[in-house]
């Protein structure tokens, strides 16, 4: 995160200023970020009482399997936000701000998603927790709708996303959806 950041003040700060921004003006997306938090809590703490208490046996080779993914969904984070100088925390389309079909977004509409969903996803096990999975399980579903919302948000805001969705057709996993 350190190096991210560092990057971002060095070469892009604008970005690292919306990337800042934690205050959503959709209502349905306020909801998804309230709903998602107890989760997300608990998906980081509950690892931590595992251990403690020795609840789950994780195989090493598992751990490093899952940090591997990770590692996988961190840099897919980077190459988005290298590809992309609007990824704002929040929905919100900006005045100069342009469809980017480029990098990832030329395979699906969503890869900060994806990266976001490998990371989170793969934690529990990268800190040998099975139970923690439990905590994870809402997270997908409430990304899903985050993306159903966030592109009636882009469809009416954004120019040229319309012609985008015919183009890149999947939202999330290429030949899925």
């Amino acid at each position: 995160m350190i190096i991210i950041m560092m990057y971002l003040l060095r070469n892009n700060p604008e970005l690292l200023e919306r990337r800042l921004k934690m205050k959503e003006k959709e209502r349905p997306q306020k909801l998804i970020f309230k709903l998602s938090i107890p989760f997300l809590f608990l998906a980081f703490i509950i690892p931590g009482v595992d251990f403690r208490f020795k609840w789950s046996y994780v195989p090493i080779a598992v751990v490093i399997f899952t940090d591997v993914i990770f590692l996988v969904g961190y840099l897919l984070f980077f190459l988005v936000l290298k590809t992309n100088t609007f990824a704002s925390r929040i929905i919100e389309v900006e005045k100069e701000q342009r469809v980017i079909s480029t990098g990832p977004y030329a395979i699906i509409r969503h890869p900060m998603y994806l990266a976001v969903l490998l990371m989170y996803c793969s934690s529990p096990l990268a800190l040998g927790s099975y139970w923690a999975m439990l905590a994870i399980i809402p997270f997908p579903i409430l990304i899903v709708f985050r993306i159903i919302n966030e592109e009636k948000v882009l469809i009416k805001e954004l120019s040229g996303y319309k012609e985008y969705l015919q183009k890149t057709k999947y939202r999330l996993i290429p030949f899925l959806w």
